[in-house]
């Protein structure tokens, strides 16, 4: 596949999917007359298919659609053993339908489960067309094709668009209404307690020890000493009491001791005793 159709095929499959919810993988509906096409023309249909789709796709056919297979079993038993690979896809038909009223029934008005349609039957497509949200493919000489959207889908995504866009702007006038609301409402007065000291005004003050060059030519604070307490003053006076009278006696104990005299009895002192001499 060029890369000009790829990057065509990605903007159609990401407007299916943003605008209407397309989710991978893609369910894509299988009718007999592409199974036939696929088997003579010897393609890889899920390969090119995901190719075209550009993700994962998930091929189904309904009973309608393989039992007219079932009764050309002799001329296409390639195409029937290629659709039995398929997942089979519920029609709630007790008898068989035609394969494109049948398709045309399971997609109904709204393509409500997101179906991709594979089909080669150029009526079908052309009132599948006027359904909006289905993509639809086809094999165009071998080459596996999605067509554009058509222009039902195209009204269809232009209405979401301004259904959006009236959504939020009815949204703005909302919240426009609740902002004036708000505004006009009194306000409530708030009771404040005490307020405490300025953290500031309670900060000491910081004292500098020398002058710096930023403040060299302010006064240097001075630095006021700070009153001694009574009991300080106490113990320094018994302090030097103390040492004084330490001095005093160890000067005392140091000085030699003087020897008092004694002085021999005189016999006019009393208590002296008297010698007699022996006649």
């Amino acid at each position: 596949m060029r890369q000009k159709r790829a990057k065509t095929y990605k903007k159609l499959m990401a407007l299916y999917s943003m605008s209407f919810g397309f989710r991978q993988p893609y369910q894509v509906l299988v009718d007999s007359e592409i199974c036939k096409e696929v088997t003579e023309h010897k393609l890889e249909f899920v390969k090119q298919l995901a190719a075209v789709l550009q993700g994962e796709v998930k091929p189904m056919i309904t009973q309608c659609c393989i039992h007219e297979l079932y009764l050309r079993q002799k001329s296409n038993a390639a195409a029937v053993e290629l659709a039995k690979t398929f997942e089979r896809r519920k029609c709630n038909h007790r008898e068989a339908i035609p394969g494109d009223e049948c398709l045309k029934h399971v997609v109904g008005e709204t393509n409500k489960h997101r179906y991709v349609i594979a089909t080669q039957n150029q009526p079908l497509r052309s009132k599948l067309r006027a359904i909006p949200a289905i993509p639809l493919v086809h094999i165009n000489r071998s080459v596996m094709v999605l067509e554009p959207p058509s222009d039902a889908t195209v009204r269809a995504k232009h209405l979401m668009e301004e259904q959006s866009m009236h959504s939020s702007s009815s949204d703005k006038a909302a919240v426009q209404t609740l902002s004036t609301v708000e505004q006009d409402a009194p306000k409530k007065k708030t009771k404040k307690g005490p307020s405490g000291p300025n953290p500031l005004s309670v900060k000491k003050k910081k004292t500098h020890v020398g002058p710096n060059k930023k403040n060299k030519g302010q006064a240097v604070a001075k630095v006021e000493p700070q009153p001694v307490s009574n009991s300080l003053k106490r113990k320094h006076r018994d302090d030097v009491s103390d040492t004084e009278e330490g001095g005093e006696q160890t000067s005392q104990a140091e000085a030699p001791r003087k020897r008092k005299r004694r002085r021999r009895g005189h016999p006019s002192d009393p208590g002296h005793p008297v010698q007699t001499s022996a006649d």
